[in-house]
């Protein structure tokens, strides 16, 4: 164990930090999802790197064993959601990106259910606790949601967007009825 006041970091930086290929797919990626900074992007990518090597791991593991931790790490990333069904192959977990892992997150889930207009609009309100997931307010755009969890996700009840009077929830109503309208013509 370390000690607990003593935080460590939960990312990796890249080891050539000025090459133009990769600051210019981190900064699409960072705009696409609205994230704060970098280091939230490569603590994912830290995540990402953890699960394929792990699953490299498991490739060169006797029968027996790996038959247990493949099933344990394929039922977390399942819950997790990231993985699609239980009985992905390893081939799967090797497959996975990034984005994988960012599609995954509280801020994303939270726009593309369209509880806000845009992504960062999306992060304001999670960070301002107008957001929960159950009876629980979540303030971290960062949370991972699991599976099952995409259901309950909804302004927060002392929230005032929870009223469906509120300006934001009828500007979000309305642009919901004009691009239907549209495309029925």
């Amino acid at each position: 164990m370390g000690d607990p006041k003593r935080q460590r970091k939960k990312y990796i930086t890249p080891g050539h930090p000025w090459q133009k290929e990769r600051l210019l797919e981190e900064m699409q990626i960072v705009g696409k999802y609205g994230l704060r900074n970098k280091r939230e992007l490569w603590r994912h990518q830290a995540m990402l790197k953890k699960y394929r090597s792990v699953a490299k791991e498991l490739l060169g593991m006797p029968e027996e064993k790996r038959k247990t931790l493949e099933k344990e790490i394929k039922l977390k990333l399942y819950r997790l959601g990231i993985l699609q069904s239980e009985d992905a192959t390893i081939d799967d977990i090797l497959k996975l990106t990034v984005d994988s892992f960012l599609e995954r997150r509280l801020q994303t889930i939270v726009y593309k259910l369209g509880l806000a207009k845009t992504i960062y609009q999306a992060r304001q309100l999670i960070t301002h606790r107008h957001i929960q997931i159950g009876d629980q307010i979540v303030s971290s755009p960062g949370y991972i949601v699991k599976r099952g969890e995409d259901e309950l996700i909804k302004y927060a009840d002392g929230s005032p967007f929870a009223n469906s009077d509120h300006p934001l929830r009828k500007e979000l109503s309305g642009a919901t009825n004009t691009s239907e309208g549209v495309s029925n013509e």
